[in-house]
């Protein structure tokens, strides 16, 4: 489980205004809002997501993220018939897509189990199709993967739910940060700056960059964290 948290204390002058996440205020001044990254850790096992949600609540975090998809529509058409070595044995790359989502029962009772652990939980959609799937399951925001920043179309998308949305920036240049957020709009939104390198040496973290963005765009920005240790 990797870690996301949002940067806080002290309040710098001229300090972006707190977005709202539930009732939770995140941003500057504000206690640190810490994300433990589920992904698709889970293996389609809602046992195994419920304990990883228990585990982010004992650590103290404030919420969990998973990722949902619509997998014919956000696996490259070129890998959706390798076969590849899975926990249940050799499949597709799409078989295996689907093996590991869960439909709106499932994330309906994750949600509830995080809230019951006082925890926000919500995801990452990769397509617009799953960005109306997590408003059904009653997500309270949405995250933006570093991969899906000149997505323009699922911008838009999670634009119109009117939900904050936290965009991750690794692997972007500073030009398509400038269009997901000219998309995004910035009443909403808060950033977190990445380097998309997996495991991260600290070295290369480039912390300054939230200083940065924090200056260019006046919104919350926070730290998407893929180091170990």
């Amino acid at each position: 489980m990797t870690t996301e948290a949002t940067v806080s204390n002290p309040v710098p002058a001229g300090a972006p205004a707190p977005v709202a996440i539930g009732d939770v205020q995140v941003g500057a001044g504000q206690p640190v809002y810490v994300i433990g990254e589920i992904g698709i850790n889970h293996n389609g096992d809602i046992e195994i997501a419920k304990q990883l949600i228990d585990v982010a609540a004992e650590a103290g975090a404030n919420a969990v993220k998973f990722q949902k998809r619509t997998p014919e529509i956000s696996t490259p058409a070129d890998m959706r018939d390798k076969m590849r070595s899975t926990p249940w044995g050799e499949m597709t790359y799409l078989d295996y897509r689907y093996r590991v989502e869960f439909d709106m029962p499932i994330y309906q009772k994750l949600i509830s189990h995080a809230a019951d652990r006082g925890l926000h939980c919500f995801a990452s959609p990769w397509d617009v199709p799953s960005v109306a799937f997590m408003e059904e399951a009653g997500a309270l925001t949405h995250k933006v993967a570093s991969a899906s920043v000149t997505d323009l179309d699922l911008l838009t998308a999670l634009r119109e739910t009117g939900k904050p949305v936290i965009l991750s920036t690794g692997m972007s240049t500073i030009e398509q940060i400038d269009k997901a957020v000219e998309t995004l709009g910035t009443d909403k939104l808060i950033l977190m700056h990445a380097t998309s390198t997996y495991p991260l040496p600290p070295e290369e973290a480039n912390l300054r960059m939230i200083s940065t963005l924090q200056e260019r765009y006046q919104v919350p920005v926070g730290y998407s964290g893929h180091e170990r240790g």
